[in-house]
């Protein structure tokens, strides 16, 4: 993984010093709330319902066992003792004092962290594929290329008040782990005529006005791709709407434009400034690509792990659910599920986070990814080793074979924490996950991803979930909207609502109304929910999941 260099190092520690003195004007009364707004999102501050909440930066996913080491220490000694998981690939601790702040700041310096562009009108942490370097149907290592975008982004002079926040992700695969389609650009490596290079999408997003992106171009080489992005942030930056927040987005900006005239502008822009990189991007990127390369991976022999497999069913079970085929045919991708029944989708204890660094550092080559799924990736792990790791994860309830199943949920923090949401998401991720592990059906139900978000901005994906839930307030009482068929993969959709909400107490039964339907009408068990859902469409799941209502009006009508 990349390594801070001298300026990186001389960089992050001016912008802690510069804050800390922010902090101190803050709190001595010399700068008002509103004057230090600006200046504590642009370190990733934000003001929570209860406290201050600190998000931090985790580069393409990317972390080290010390680090996580570090974000655990963090968590004890300035938290409540765990960190939450997001969907961008970051960290959040939700009850930080401002008056820690600066030096919780300099302890993420210290293993080469930081929480800069996290937040703000800017561009924010890049994501990518977290099986990235892994991945059996990857191309080449995304990641590479996510490091270069950062560099570039940071701190970049042009593009520190943008009219909106602008997020980026990369991915090396056909297979769209990243949900690029949903990004303000998604960018998919791909080799055209022996050549790399990137198709480039932009233009998606979620919130009050999801969108699936749009094709810009379908290839731009390696060599243009930096300049190709900064014209078109360039371009949005000056036609992007600054009258209205909630239509600021570049979605909005080629939706009121048209991809056609906004593409000219791209092209217009990218031939005036294409000259003025003199190829020192590909210098630099030539510098750090090392950084990059896979570990020498070591052999040893599988009967022991082939033994376990065939004899413990729990670890049989959690093979076949959580790993996923690795590059190496005697190695796996083994990921940690955030999400054992009936716990917070996303938190992990500060005990739980330094287990798993040890794991990394004896198992996985020292290397760990956070996925936007909020779950903790081992990359690299020799599958002579899953046995000791399985054992180890069970021994710090980390065990649960559960990944992309009915309560692997994503779900954002809602109103137990965040001070824009309208109801609640985790006690309904919670609720979700233990019913349904009750009826042991989990398996037998098979692939099938629920999203949930507290409020419209959708940090819960609920848009792209084959079933999305969005909490929402009415009059004063929580109330949970339903969609069918997201998808956040190569084959994006926007989920369709399907009618009336669900109040609190009535979520689990309509869901459960949705998946006996989908049991008894799949042609086979190997029919996931969401082929099931293409094949039928939304009437039939309507009326399935409406018909405790309908009934009922009968009833009252008769």
């Amino acid at each position: 993984m990349y390594k801070y260099n001298d300026f990186d190092h001389a960089f992050v520690t001016s912008r802690n010093a510069q804050f800390r003195e922010q902090v101190n004007r803050r709190i001595s009364g010399a700068l008002s709330e509103d004057e230090f707004k600006p200046l504590r999102l642009m370190n990733g501050l934000y003001l929570q319902l209860h406290a201050y909440m600190l998000r931090v930066a985790i580069p393409y996913g990317t972390l080290n066992s010390a680090q996580m080491r570090q974000l655990a220490m963090i968590a004890d000694r300035w938290d409540k003792g765990y960190g939450h998981f997001t969907t961008r690939q970051n960290i959040q601790f939700n009850w930080t004092k401002l008056q820690d702040v600066p030096d919780i700041l300099d302890a993420l310096a210290e293993v080469e962290m930081h929480a800069i562009q996290t937040s703000g009108n800017t561009i924010r942490n890049v994501t990518a594929d977290h099986f990235a370097g892994a991945a059996a149907d990857e191309i080449v290592d995304p990641r590479i290329y996510a490091e270069l975008i950062r560099q570039w982004s940071t701190d970049h002079p042009e593009f520190q008040f943008l009219p909106r926040k602008f997020k980026v992700a990369v991915t090396g695969a056909k297979q769209d782990r990243a949900v690029i389609h949903a990004h303000d650009i998604g960018l998919q490596i791909i080799e055209q005529n022996c050549i790399l290079g990137m198709r480039v999408i932009i233009g998606g997003g979620l919130g009050r006005t999801p969108m699936i992106g749009k094709v810009i171009r379908e290839f731009v080489a390696m060599d243009d791709i930096l300049p190709y992005l900064e014209s078109v942030v360039s371009v949005w930056n000056l036609l992007g709407r600054r009258d209205n927040k909630y239509k600021a987005r570049i979605k909005i900006t080629i939706h009121e434009n048209g991809i056609d005239e906004f593409s000219r502008l791209v092209d217009e822009r990218f031939a005036l400034i294409r000259p003025s990189f003199q190829g020192f991007d590909q210098t630099l990127l030539s510098e750090f690509s090392d950084a990059f390369i896979a570990p020498k991976f070591q052999r040893f022999d599988l009967s022991a792990f082939d033994a376990r497999y065939q004899g413990d069913p729990n670890f049989r079970s959690w093979v076949d659910t959580n790993i996923t085929a690795h590059k190496q045919a005697d190695y796996a991708i083994a990921t940690i599920s955030l999400k054992s029944h009936g716990e917070t989708p996303g938190d992990a204890s500060s005990a739980q986070m330094r287990r798993i660094a040890d794991l990394a550092e004896t198992y996985s080559y020292d290397e760990l990814r956070i996925s936007h799924e909020q779950n903790i990736v081992m990359p690299h792990v020799q599958k002579a080793h899953l046995p000791d790791v399985y054992d180890a994860l069970r021994a710090i309830g980390l065990a649960t074979g559960n990944i992309g199943l009915i309560s692997d949920i994503i779900a954002c923090p809602g109103m137990d924490y965040c001070a824009l949401a309208t109801a609640r998401s985790i006690p309904i991720a919670q609720n979700i996950a233990t019913h349904f592990d009750a009826l042991k059906l989990e398996h037998d139900i098979g692939p099938l991803k629920i999203k949930i978000s507290g409020c419209i901005n959708a940090c819960g994906h609920h848009h792209v979930g084959h079933i999305g839930i969005l909490g929402l307030d009415r009059a004063g009482i929580e109330n949970y909207q339903i969609m069918l068929g997201g998808d956040g993969t190569e084959t994006p959709a926007i989920g369709e609502r399907t009618g009336p909400g669900f109040g609190a107490d009535e979520v689990i039964p309509a869901i459960e109304r949705l998946i006996h339907f989908y049991l008894n009408e799949r042609l086979a068990p190997s029919e996931t929910f969401l082929e099931c859902y293409r094949r039928l469409g939304l009437g039939p799941f309507k009326t399935a999941l409406y018909e405790t209502e309908q009934s009922k009006a009968r009833a009252n009508a008769a």
